[in-house]
């Protein structure tokens, strides 16, 4: 079975979250399964230096970011239908809240990539699982906005230390016909009825190993979904 991986670049700050994105990988090779990398060719909103936390006065793209995380083999996302592949997965980074959508900066009520929205949607109407890490549930949330499903989703807990608001990303996911959840990092939700999973991963503090744990967790109960 193949898994389609989406990438939003490279790079917490401003792209896909590099090591979720790797550690989805080799959990997808571990259980004997192949992936293929999807990105969308645009430019990401801005660059940011990951040494300093600034934005950087330069413009890169998206996509050829994300090839850096790919080795180069990756297709644009037009070129993707869910015929394509038997699963799709959203590592997290800001990318995500960024590139594949201006939650980052307008919330819930913010816009989101059409072909990013189509691709979802799609999955989920043709009832393929689709498996997002970290922030990512929120491009989830964002893409079946108005439709009749309601998607159980999670992006973390307030019961342990976190760099984010979760209460208030829940609210938001909420807002536009989510329904949160609570879970650890050592935790992962499954959809059952809609075929998603979701997985904190570094929406909560925590160690590469965790994560690596977390993203295993999760990429395992979407082969099961499939």
């Amino acid at each position: 079975m193949k898994f389609g991986i989406l990438l939003s670049g490279c790079g917490v700050y401003d792209g896909a979250e590099i090591h979720e994105a790797t550690m989805a990988m080799l959990a997808i090779k571990e259980s004997g399964h192949d992936y293929q990398c999807i990105s969308v060719d645009k430019n990401q909103y801005h660059v940011v230096n990951h040494l300093t936390g600034e934005e950087m006065n330069e413009t890169r793209n998206v996509m050829v970011e994300s090839a850096r995380i790919a080795r180069g083999d990756i297709k644009e996302i037009s070129e993707i239908n869910p015929s394509d592949i038997d699963a799709l997965v959203i590592p997290g980074g800001f990318g995500s809240a960024k590139n594949f959508s201006t939650w980052a900066f307008s919330g819930p009520e913010g816009e989101i990539d059409p072909k990013v929205k189509l691709l979802i949607v799609n999955m989920v109407n043709v009832g393929k699982p689709i498996c997002a890490l970290c922030v990512s549930p929120v491009v989830v949330a964002k893409a079946l906005q108005g439709s009749d499903v309601h998607a159980n989703l999670t992006l973390g807990t307030d019961a342990e230390s976190s760099p984010y608001d979760i209460p208030g990303f829940n609210a938001g996911i909420e807002s536009v016909g989510a329904v949160a959840e609570m879970k650890t990092v050592r935790e992962i939700l499954v959809d059952h009825g809609n075929n998603i999973v979701t997985a904190p991963c570094y929406m909560m503090d925590a160690d590469i190993l965790e994560v690596r744990n977390n993203v295993k967790q999760a990429i395992e109960a979407t082969i099961k979904l499939m």
